[in-house]
């Protein structure tokens, strides 16, 4: 059977249907349907197994026998260059496993627990309030992504881990240049080492005069010998990467989608109900699906699965976008957007041990905006046709390259 599906193995990832921007490959939804997991091709020609479907994912995601080091032989990176990558990135929460990963993990847990997150939300809704005054008040149109979805959480993680105010337009410009797709490799590169040379410093700062935020806790867990000072600061430019690219893509790629569903757009503009924002919130992230490379991980073991084996040494993709539209998984239409349906138990922040580290902060950031944008600017609306969006799919997160609206 291995065998049969390895020769018939259709190629990775897949593309989407140029009507339907917002959901997942068909022919990844047609895998899901068919059978509870298959191989695929990948670009260096192996062929992991793909797992779609929502019940599946998470029995495998939980299971010890289930490895997040990409420097293990099998790993099916994204492409030649986060191969490479790999073999250069220090060890962290997003390539260890158990027990360095639960070290390293609960190095930082504490910053984003739901309590602490909590008390952060004036603070979140002052910088959205600002950003919004900003908009208001500037000429239209105007691109939503640079203008609100890109500095939200370049502002939040900056109050997060105690980055001074004064330099926070530094830290917001090599942030995003960071994060740039447009530029060459090298500009982008030297803008994360610069985030990364200013965070050593401030790290230092904080070694002897430490502070109510993140780098000054993990600048204790150097001084108790908890954490090297390069852990600390790659730990602080991670979380940095990771939480400013996702949410920003949120932003753009949510407002598109609430845009295009008229209808669901006027639940969160006819509401303060902070259950309902979330609730909705929930669903967007589940209708969305934005990490668009999945999950990937490598089997230490055999494993029995589905009526199949997985090999040890084989590669595994979870496609989370496909499992986020499971019917099995969910009520009603699985594909359309309900932001009344209960969609917590989603799986676009992973699931199990390795669970995105700051989706508390993710759901904060976008219960503000989406609770308060739409509110504050009724007649929001596309400055350009439809069609004319261009959505980018880049091996990380799906989104737009730019959002113009005006209203």
């Amino acid at each position: 059977m291995a065998d049969t599906l390895t020769d018939a193995a259709p190629g990775y990832p897949m593309p989407r249907a140029a009507g339907c921007p917002f959901a997942p490959p068909p022919a990844v939804e047609e895998l899901r349907d068919a059978a509870p997991l298959g191989k695929v091709r990948i670009w260096d020609g192996s062929t992991p197994w793909l797992i779609t479907r929502h019940a599946d994912q998470r029995a495998l995601l939980t299971d010890p026998r289930v490895s997040n080091d990409d420097l293990r032989p099998g790993f099916p990176h994204v492409s030649a260059h986060r191969a490479g990558i790999a073999r250069t990135t220090p060890r962290m929460i997003t390539n260890t496993d158990a027990p360095e990963h639960t070290r390293l993990r609960r190095m930082v847990t504490g910053p984003f627990l739901i309590k602490r997150v909590e008390a952060m939300r004036p603070a979140v809704r002052q910088i959205v309030d600002r950003l919004i005054d900003d908009l208001l008040a500037g000429p239209r149109p105007v691109d939503l992504l640079t203008a609100l979805a890109l500095p939200v959480p370049s502002l939040v993680i900056c109050e997060l881990l105690g980055v001074p105010y004064e330099d926070h337009a530094f830290f917001h410009h090599n942030s995003s240049r960071a994060l740039d797709r447009s530029l060459p490799p090298e500009e982008a590169g030297a803008a994360g080492r610069a985030l990364g040379g200013y965070l050593a410093k401030l790290l230092d700062q904080k070694l002897t005069d430490p502070a109510d935020d993140v780098l000054s806790e993990l600048g204790e867990r150097v001084t108790t010998g908890e954490m090297t000072h390069d852990e600390a600061v790659h730990m602080g430019v991670a979380m940095l990467i990771a939480g400013h690219e996702t949410t920003a893509t949120m932003i753009g790629l949510g407002t598109l989608a609430l845009l295009r569903n008229p209808e669901q757009l006027a639940v969160l503009r006819g509401t303060e109900d902070p259950k309902a924002i979330a609730g909705a919130v929930e669903e967007l992230l589940r209708y969305l699906t934005i990490v668009d490379s999945g999950i990937r991980r490598v089997a230490l073991e055999d494993i029995a699965i589905g009526g199949l084996t997985i090999r040890a040494g084989d590669g595994l993709l979870f496609d989370l976008a496909a499992a986020n539209r499971d019917p099995r998984a969910f009520e009603g239409d699985a594909a359309g957007l309900d932001l009344g349906r209960p969609a917590r138990h989603h799986q676009a922040f992973g699931y199990g041990p390795h669970q995105c580290l700051g989706q508390s902060l993710a759901r904060l950031e976008l219960q503000v905006v989406y609770g308060t944008l739409y509110r504050r600017i009724p007649g929001l609306r596309l400055a350009v046709p439809f069609e004319e969006i261009e959505f980018v799919p880049d091996g990380t997160t799906y989104g737009v390259r730019a959002l113009p609206v005006t209203w």
